[in-house]
């Protein structure tokens, strides 16, 4: 399936020079950050892989990122990814006391971590679960990569970045003592 889904991306780039101007760009940079490596073809580490298809999405209306890349792991192989994979407890508070909040202090701050998902980097022992198949040329051979970083469009992405930062003031608050109550 994910290389069947490569496949019709490769040719929706080659319609579109912008799209896929941009989609090389995310690539790109997703090898830079080290957010993802280049699987060996010998690498036979893992005795399981999952490759995850995944596709644009484009948003002209933002002034940051007009083309997202999303990772679909509820895509149906027998069963999907999403399925087998524990989505981990709520560790949010519910929209209604965020809504509530807003309604008891006089000044409201609201902040934005950049590519959070990014910003935690996964167990070695899972990325063979996050595995994708990409290149730069449709010349060359496909070639197989694996996601570093925790993925979004995995159902327990959003617990695993809200737990890491409940975890990181645990473990660093006393050094932030201002910031601690808002983590």
């Amino acid at each position: 399936m994910a290389l069947h889904r490569f496949n019709l991306l490769e040719r929706l780039l080659s319609r579109n020079p912008e799209l896929k101007e941009e989609y090389h760009k995310f690539v790109a940079e997703y090898l830079s950050l080290g957010h993802m490596r280049r699987v060996r073809a010998d690498d036979d580490s893992h005795s399981y892989a999952y490759y995850l298809p995944y596709h644009p999405v484009v948003k002209e209306s933002s002034k940051t990122t007009k083309v997202r890349v999303i990772f679909d792991a509820s895509v149906k192989t027998g069963f999907s990814q999403n399925e087998a994979l524990l989505v981990g407890p709520v560790v949010q508070d519910d929209l209604l006391s965020i809504i509530l909040r807003f309604r008891t202090f006089p000044v409201a701050l609201v902040g934005y971590i950049a590519k959070m998902y990014r910003q935690v980097l996964g167990q070695p022992d899972d990325t063979a679960c996050q595995r994708i198949m990409w290149r730069f040329d449709p010349a060359a051979p496909v070639e197989r990569y694996e996601l570093q970083m925790v993925t979004y469009g995995l159902s327990p992405s959003s617990f695993l970045v809200n737990r890491t930062l409940q975890q990181l003031a645990a473990d660093e608050g006393d050094s932030y003592p201002l910031e601690k109550p808002a983590l």
